[in-house]
């Protein structure tokens, strides 16, 4: 089965950059999606991006788009979320996700087969 492991989080002040990646391991799927999730304290997790394995289609929470970027580079088996422009509400742990689905993407959590164990991101005011 597919592994992830995310990576890049930390703690910058509003304004900043930080570009996610999430490693994954294990087959992948060409009919298959990635996404990006976050989840504050007290909060639902909240759909934030999500990206084909073998196309361009991008989705993104509107909370996010024209600030956050997906991508993925299928040779390296990684997905990134480059996060330009970051708020204080950007504050959550942040979780990639990964189906074997036949949809182009989702927003919703439970179409997801396989989750990464999350990263810290914390903006600063």
């Amino acid at each position: 089965q597919v592994q992830l492991v995310e990576s890049g989080g930390g703690l910058v002040q509003a304004g900043a950059s930080l570009r996610l990646s999430c490693a994954a391991s294990g087959r992948t799927f060409s009919r298959g999606f990635l996404g990006w999730f976050r989840q504050a304290p007290g909060e639902e997790r909240e759909f934030v991006a999500t990206i084909r394995w073998s196309g361009g289609i991008t989705y993104y929470a509107g909370s996010v788009k024209g600030r956050f970027t997906i991508s993925r580079d299928n040779a390296k088996n990684t997905v990134y979320l480059q996060m330009n422009s970051l708020k204080p509400e950007d504050t959550a742990v942040y979780y990639c996700a990964a189906s074997a689905g036949q949809l182009g993407g989702s927003i919703h959590p439970q179409h997801y087969d396989y989750w990464g164990q999350g990263t810290q991101v914390t903006v600063s005011s």
